[in-house]
Order: structure tokens, then C-alpha cells, then sequence
């Protein structure tokens, strides 16, 4: 009877208020992802190595972010967890999908670390003779 009982009394709906796929969900992947691959795109005009590029779109679409989460809990909205999760996975897919973009467009030439040069020094055209040169440099 007491199975009966567990089993046949009607329950109440338990309702989510921050369901992981709801409609704001997928405004917070997509514009996290626009974000991030915009930010990987501008830093391709200001840096040479991609990971710098990747992390200013990591920065741009993650502190846009936390700062929604952020003004939403100061009391304009209501702040999400699952909300800051989709921004990191749209910013994951906008920095993969900036990434393979680039090595489509410049292939794999462009360096990762600075390696030292292994050539010999150019020294100015002195004046002076190379000896008196080498002497005082």
C-alpha cells in the first residue's frame, strides 16, 4: 500500500526558471561566439602570434559576459550561471571557428614563438675602421 500510495499521489510540477536550453540561452552562445571570433579578427591586425589573438577575443567576449551577469545582479535582470556557461561555449566555437579561419586565409606561416635570429650581427657603416669599430663595441 505504501508503494501505492508513493507512486499514485499526484506530484507538483517542479518548474525551471533558468531551463539550460531556453531562448536567451542560444542569444548568449551566439553573441559570445560573434564576439570572441570579432576580437580574434581585430587582434589579427595588431599581433603576429594567434594565440594573442585568441585571447583578446577570450577577453572581449567573456568580459561582455560577466558584465551582463554582472548588471543583471545589480538588479536590472536576473543573473545566470547557466547564462555565463553558454557564453564560454559560444566563445570556444568563435575562437575555433576565427582559428581555423586564419590558417585557411595565412596558412600555417605565421610564427607562434620569436626564434632568435642566427645570422651575424649588420653593424652601421661606421666611419671608423671595423677594427676601431670592434674595439670600442
Amino acid at each position: 500500500m505504501l508503494l501505492a500510495w508513493i507512486v499514485g499521489t499526484p506530484r507538483q510540477a517542479w518548474a525551471d526558471d533558468d531551463p539550460w536550453f531556453g531562448a536567451d540561452k542560444g542569444l548568449h552562445f551566439g553573441a559570445s561566439a560573434v564576439l570572441a571570433a570579432s576580437g580574434y579578427a581585430v587582434g589579427t591586425l595588431v599581433f603576429e602570434q594567434r594565440s594573442s589573438c585568441a585571447w583578446l577575443g577570450a577577453g572581449v567576449a567573456m568580459t561582455a559576459g560577466v558584465g551582463k551577469e554582472l548588471y543583471d545582479a545589480a538588479g536590472y535582470g536576473s543573473p545566470s550561471l547557466r547564462d555565463l556557461v553558454w557564453d564560454g561555449v559560444g566563445t570556444a566555437v568563435g575562437l575555433g571557428l576565427a582559428w581555423s579561419l586564419d590558417l585557411l586565409i595565412r596558412g600555417q606561416k605565421r610564427t607562434e614563438t620569436a626564434s632568435p635570429s642566427t645570422e651575424a650581427p649588420v653593424y652601421p657603416a661606421p666611419s671608423i675602421s671595423q677594427a676601431a669599430w670592434s674595439l670600442r663595441f
